[in-house]
């Protein structure tokens, strides 16, 4: 198999990339990424002179770059999406072009060519907060910030397609991810740096926000199995394990780095902050998925692949990075 990764310079689409090459011999990847401030081409040093691997600058908003690079693949694995709530609060728009107009445009794309199929990969923040239990793929979707309302109306599109055109969509709606080579504006990787600098880690609100945290890896290997035996038009929650509360996991990462738990310092709370996600995977378990880490095991790795990286995070962690958390964060 051949296929077209976009997003592929940044956290979950690189990590999906070295996966991929490390566990099919004979499939070949071609990354299109913009190469905004989150994607990194050193995140994908490990396979840069591997002759499967093919690297095109290039927005998914543009036709005719994404066309060209789709060429002689036979499938789609969309991850380019900004995707930083905080960010999208702040500014909306950009977010709504790359979500939704550079869906429409990857979907064109699968329909001219006659690709196999489009992975449309969205988020359980489409579904808003839930009190108690986990959301199934069928319930309602109520997004609560313009980030995760970009996603549902570019994962909406993408039904659309399949519905009216039979485009060959599928798409996942993955919890929180943690892992190697995540930008650390993001909150694990955030708290991870800061604690190993002794620096005060931003816990929003009271921090009893609850998530569920997925090792990246069990994500790459959830997308693996949907390109491989996935329905297209049918939607599939990735994630399933207990959630914990935001100060929790920041406790947890001072406990592992044994660090004072007095550099948790409580922030005001964002706007429209939702208290609590979770879903049911069942439908995904019953394809053969499992994890392979739960949170202990996915915390820990974490932090020891940021213990063990540090020129790769520090060179991150100035310039515009330290501007935007300055103001951010009023630290």
């Amino acid at each position: 198999m051949k296929l077209l990764v976009t997003g592929g310079a940044g956290f979950i689409g690189s990590n999906f990339i070295r996966y991929i090459l490390g566990r099919h011999a004979d499939w070949q990847v071609v990354n299109f990424d913009k190469l905004t401030y989150a994607g990194n081409p050193e995140n994908l040093a490990a396979v840069a002179s591997d002759p499967r691997y093919a690297f095109i600058k290039g927005d998914i908003c543009d036709a005719d770059a994404a066309r060209r690079a789709a060429q002689g693949c036979q499938a789609i694995v969309n991850f380019a999406a900004e995707s930083h709530v905080d960010r999208s609060i702040s500014d909306p728009g950009g977010f709504l072009r790359t979500d939704i107009f550079g869906v429409y445009v990857l979907l064109e794309v699968t329909r001219e060519l006659g690709l196999e199929r489009l992975v449309q990969i969205s988020t359980d923040e489409v579904y808003g907060a839930i009190a108690e239990g986990a959301f199934r793929e069928d319930d309602r979707l109520r997004p609560s910030n313009p980030y995760s309302a970009s996603k549902a109306g570019g994962e909406l599109l993408a039904y659309s397609y399949w519905r009216t055109y039979g485009a060959p969509v599928i798409i996942t709606r993955a919890t929180n991810n943690i892992g190697p080579n995540q930008y650390p504006e993001k909150m694990l990787p955030l708290f991870i740096t800061n604690a190993l600098d002794d620096q005060p880690l931003p816990v929003y609100g009271d921090g009893l926000q609850m998530r569920d945290w997925l090792h990246v890896e069990d994500h790459c290997r959830a997308l693996e199995l949907l390109l491989e035996r996935g329905e297209p038009g049918q939607i599939y929650n990735v994630g399933d394990s207990p959630v914990a509360t935001n100060i929790d996991v920041a406790r947890a990462v001072l406990r592992m780095l044994g660090k004072p738990e007095d550099l948790i310092t409580h922030v005001k709370d964002r706007p429209g902050h939702d208290r609590r996600y979770a879903v049911d995977s069942s439908k995904l378990r019953a394809l053969g998925w499992m994890r392979k880490y739960d949170l202990d095991a996915a915390l820990s790795a974490t932090v020891e692949w940021y213990r063990n990286n540090d020129p790769w995070w520090r060179k991150i962690k100035s310039g515009e990075f330290l501007e935007y958390y300055r103001t951010h964060y009023a630290l």
